[in-house]
C-alpha cells in the first residue's frame, strides 16, 4: 500500500488539496460577510462597536439577516471541518481518482451553493436542503468507505 504522501502529484491528492483550499477561503469569507451585514443593518453585537458609530446605538443580537449568515457559518464549521478529516482519511484507502475527485468537487460546490442559497440570496426550500445533502452524502460515503477499508 502506498501512502498519500508518496506521490503528491496524484490527481486525487491534488484535488483534495485544491478543494480544501477553496473551502477554507469560503469559510474565511463568512466573517467579512457577517461584518458587512452588521454594518448595513447597524446590528452590532458589542457595545464598543455600536458606540463607535453612535453613542445612542445599542447592541443588537437578533437581526435576522446577520443571524442567517452566522448560522450559515456555523453550518460550515459543522460540515466542512469533518470533510477535511474524512477526505484525508479517504485518500489513505487509495480510492479511484475519478471517484475521489468528483466526491471532493461535489462537497465543495455543494457547500458554496449552500451558503449562496442560505445567506446571500435566500432561496426557498428545498434549495438549501439539496445543497446540504449534496455535501453530506459524499462525505458520509467517504466515511463509510474508509471504515470498511480499515476494518478488513
Amino acid at each position: 500500500m502506498t501512502t498519500v504522501f508518496e506521490n503528491l502529484d496524484d490527481a486525487a491528492v491534488r484535488s483534495y488539496v485544491f478543494w480544501s483550499a477553496v473551502l477554507v477561503l469560503k469559510m474565511l469569507l463568512m466573517s467579512p460577510i457577517t461584518s458587512l451585514n452588521r454594518v448595513r443593518k447597524m446590528a452590532f453585537a458589542n457595545p464598543e462597536d455600536a458606540s463607535s458609530i453612535s453613542k445612542k446605538l445599542k447592541p443588537k443580537l437578533d437581526d435576522p439577516d446577520v443571524e442567517r449568515v452566522r448560522r450559515a457559518h456555523l453550518n460550515d464549521l459543522e460540515n466542512i471541518l469533518p470533510f477535511f478529516v474524512i477526505g484525508f482519511l479517504y485518500l489513505l484507502t487509495s480510492p479511484a481518482p475519478f471517484l475521489a475527485i468528483n466526491l471532493f468537487r461535489a462537497v465543495a460546490v455543494s457547500r458554496i451553493l449552500h451558503t449562496l442559497v442560505y445567506a446571500v440570496v435566500v432561496v426557498p426550500q428545498p434549495a438549501r436542503f439539496l445543497a446540504f445533502m449534496g455535501a453530506m452524502v459524499p462525505t458520509a460515503y467517504m466515511a463509510i468507505q474508509t471504515l470498511l477499508y480499515f476494518m478488513r
